[in-house]
């Protein structure tokens, strides 16, 4: 097999091996969330930063949930400037979040201190705690979630791609059951 087919079959592997009962849920709670009228706040470093922006754009403009991301860089480097870098998701998360948010934290190792600290600050703060993760099933971060996917690769461009197809599949799930998909 050439480079490109056992590149996609990794990722359609890893995709595969996903429990769709577990996905299904987490479009639920996208769902519940908004019409408990709370947000989804989505994190990420690097790629996995990228991944939120987009799902968050999804999210809010195409199946009508608000969602947002702190990708805003007059933010992110004021809050790790002042609070140092492994804080600032944890200081956002106490400056715009509420109680009954979701935090969506994604980081492919699962061993990002920002994306960690700002999981446990999720928990005590009361939001419902989302992960996305790879590398090592014995992350810190898995462990912080009420629900984990977690993609068993060392690759990161594996594991982000399946990070990010997995959540903009939760969103296609809620727009096909609005019924007005497109």
């Amino acid at each position: 097999m050439n480079f490109f087919g056992e590149y996609f079959e990794q990722i359609g592997d890893k995709l595969r091996s996903t429990d769709v009962e577990t996905l299904d849920r987490l479009s639920v709670i996208f769902r519940e969330t908004h019409d408990r009228g709370r947000k989804i706040i989505l994190v990420g470093n690097g790629g996995s930063a990228s991944i939120a922006s987009h799902v968050a754009v999804d999210l809010t403009k195409v199946a009508r949930i608000r969602a947002v991301t702190f990708n805003d860089d007059n933010l992110l480097t004021c809050f790790a400037n002042d609070y140092g870098y492994e804080h600032w998701v944890e200081k956002a998360l106490e400056f715009y979040s509420d109680p009954g948010d979701v935090a969506v934290l994604i980081s492919s190792s699962g061993r990002s201190p920002n994306i960690v600290n700002g999981a446990a600050t999720a928990r005590v703060r009361g939001l419902r705690v989302i992960t996305l993760s790879g590398f090592d099933s014995d992350n810190p971060l898995r462990s912080l979630g009420e629900m984990n996917f977690w993609v068993d690769s060392r690759s990161y461009n594996v594991v982000e791609m399946t990070h990010h197809i997995l959540l903009v599949a939760a969103v296609d799930k809620i727009v096909s059951d609005k019924g007005d998909v497109g």
